[in-house]
């Protein structure tokens, strides 16, 4: 993978970490928030479609690699959920 494949890779971790954020309503963080819920969004909503026998429905090939970014929304979306709800009861 370059450079350039790995900079348009945390880009659209990002972007879909973002939609997460948003979708749940809660906002903790910037950017490196952002591309970092992608990543674990990624992990959490693949595993999840994996336990459930769902497709992978829209996936980007960037550098070979596979980023599921339907997966990768709703996985940060479940993530911000839990961590919005872990907190505001404090």
């Amino acid at each position: 993978m370059t450079l350039l494949e790995l900079l348009i890779l945390i880009l659209i971790a990002g972007v879909c970490g973002s939609v997460g954020q948003a979708i749940a309503g809660f906002t903790r963080g910037g950017c490196l928030v952002s591309i970092a819920l992608g990543f674990i969004g990624a992990l959490l909503g693949s595993w999840m479609a994996r336990s459930l026998d769902l497709p992978e429905l829209f996936i980007v090939q960037v550098g070979g690699q596979p980023f599921p970014i339907l997966w990768s929304i709703i996985g940060a979306t479940v993530v911000v959920l839990v961590v919005g709800l872990l907190s505001r009861g404090r």
